[in-house]
């Protein structure tokens, strides 16, 4: 793993997968391209419904947070510190059809955090913990950290874009990679539609909201 150094001298940066897979987290292109993502592992929560409305989309994601936070600490205090990585999101349907429509009460969702790999399954175990603790202290319960866990993917071969605009404005893009891009490239979608959110929608406008679309892809 490649570490860069502050400028303070010899204080290694943060860990920031911004900055360490950048061709996957920082991307420019504005038209699909094909990229290999290497293995990596996530917190991880599973939901169901459209995610403006959905009180378990809410859960998921302050849980997330939650113990992303406490990792990230936790992780300081032993020495190696790192900036908590942008929201995911792995969506998928029975009837892949509901996308287009914008059927979002019919969308399936994993929201993941990504975790770099000195970050042990029982870091997470304790960070889950003392997340639970601190919420039961705080009288804020976080009840999606029931159904927090690990999700490790190998996506590796993906086309993927930066979609700059609404999330609603998403279909045509997508649109073009099942219906132009992949046919011509004789390749077929293979698992789930993937999204990296590098915006807050709650700080910024919709038409400036930057997402990395990510779909893994195999010759057909």
């Amino acid at each position: 793993m490649t570490r860069d150094v502050a400028s303070s001298g010899d204080v290694a940066a943060p860990y920031d997968i911004k900055r360490e897979l950048r061709a996957l987290y920082a991307p420019k292109n504005r038209e699909w391209e094909r990229v290999t993502v290497p293995p990596q592992r996530f917190l991880a929560v599973d939901g169901h419904g459209d995610p403006n409305t959905s009180p378990a989309y809410t859960e998921a994601v302050e849980a997330l947070y939650a113990v992303a936070y406490t990792v990230k600490f936790a992780s300081k205090r032993a020495g190696r510190d790192l900036v908590v990585g942008p929201l995911e999101g792995l969506w998928y349907a029975d009837d892949a059809s509901v996308f287009s429509a914008r059927d979002k009460d019919a969308w399936s969702w994993t929201m993941l955090i990504s975790q770099p790999d000195w970050v042990s399954d029982a870091h997470i175990g304790e960070a889950i913990a003392a997340a639970r603790a601190k919420a039961a202290t705080k009288k804020k319960p976080l009840p999606a950290l029931d159904r927090l866990r690990v999700e490790a993917l190998d996506e590796g071969l993906c086309e993927q874009v930066l979609h700059v605009g609404s999330y609603d404005d998403e279909t045509p893009v997508l649109a073009r990679l099942h219906g132009e891009v992949l046919p011509a490239a004789g390749m077929r979608e293979r698992g789930r539609h993937h999204e990296v959110y590098l915006g807050d929608p709650r700080r910024v406008a919709p038409d400036k909201l930057r997402t990395v679309l990510r779909q893994p892809v195999a010759p057909t």
